[in-house]
């Protein structure tokens, strides 16, 4: 079974999976059979962005029937401005090489534009595959809040680059200044200046934790952090790459990462219990008795005169 791509000269698909990819080798056949299942019963493409690969990335998504780009300059938002730009489908949606999708991710898509048709986009969210315990409360909690707060207020405060689709005639560019965060919370902001934006808490999509594997204390201070918050901020304040592209975690990549996870709990452990010690020998110290001082009422202190002193007579009372 192929993607249903359509031939240049007929007629524009309704939709264009637009996908970036650097070295996903690993991940991506899952991608692309999971669109190749679609039930969605009118025309997509399926565009695959090569971000400078140096694996068979650009090999096997031109084996299983998608559109290959080269996008030889590096980073995410690159690749995506590439991506859309050759984009034919009058709806262009937004995933990721590491994310497999529920058979009915299209359809479900098409129905929201449908019933929406002021919208200029509909997002939603995502699951983690494998993941610890922890990646699989606190998205949970994350995209019920984006839900809950869409429901009262009508914007997003967030969406995820691995689902979100839009319509192409509202597109309004990614920052290629910018690497993580300039796909999701940049580009939320300059989407949702267009129009409305449809959230679809029923329409996640599956990708991998691979991110999220090193533990809960890097993914908070490294991955986003330094790798999306800072990076996110620095660059758009200085309106260059100042920070660049996060590291790339892949599959063969798997015994490091265990190796760095178990070097930060490692390090948390020890950081902790090195607090409480010092804590508790700052709380003996102040609490260790001092010299004895007499204050008022306090009886008086005897003293031994110190040998061949004399000691005056005390006077007494008659």
């Amino acid at each position: 079974m192929s993607i249903r791509t359509v031939h240049p000269t007929a007629e524009a698909p309704r939709f264009s999976v637009v996908i970036p990819a650097y070295n996903e080798a690993g991940y991506l056949e899952a991608t692309l059979r999971s669109l190749q299942q679609q039930r969605f019963t009118g025309t997509y493409e399926v565009i695959v962005v090569d971000n400078n690969s140096t694996d068979d990335t650009a090999e096997i998504a031109a084996r299983l029937g998608a559109m290959v780009l080269h996008e030889p300059q590096p980073g995410v938002c690159w690749a995506r401005q590439s991506g859309t730009l050759a984009a034919r489908g009058e709806i262009v949606a937004s995933t990721d090489a590491d994310t497999v999708h529920p058979p009915d991710w299209l359809s479900r898509l098409d129905e929201s534009f449908r019933r929406h048709p002021d919208a200029i986009a509909v997002a939603g969210p995502c699951r983690y595959q494998d993941p610890l315990w922890w990646a699989v409360v606190f998205p949970r909690l994350w995209f019920a809040a984006i839900a809950v707060g869409a429901r009262l207020t009508g914007r997003l405060f967030y969406l995820t680059a691995t689902n979100v689709a839009f319509r192409r005639t509202s597109f309004p560019g990614y920052d290629t200044n910018l690497t993580q965060g300039g796909d999701e919370f940049d580009f939320l902001r300059r989407l949702q200046s267009r129009g409305r934006i449809v959230w679809d808490a029923y329409n996640p999509v599956l990708t991998s934790s691979r991110r999220m594997d090193q533990g809960l204390l890097h993914t908070l201070v490294v991955s986003y952090g330094y790798h999306y918050a800072l990076s996110l901020w620095l660059n758009r304040w200085t309106s260059r790459s100042v920070l660049g592209p996060a590291p790339a975690i892949r599959r063969k990549h798997a015994h490091l990462v265990r190796r760095r996870r178990q070097n930060w709990q490692a390090g948390f452990i020890t950081g902790v219990l090195a607090a409480v010690a010092l804590r508790r020998a700052w709380t003996l110290r102040r609490s260790a008795p001092g010299p004895a001082s007499a204050g008022p009422g306090s009886p008086p202190v005897a003293t031994t005169p110190k040998p061949g002193s004399t000691a005056e007579p005390s006077s007494s009372m008659t």
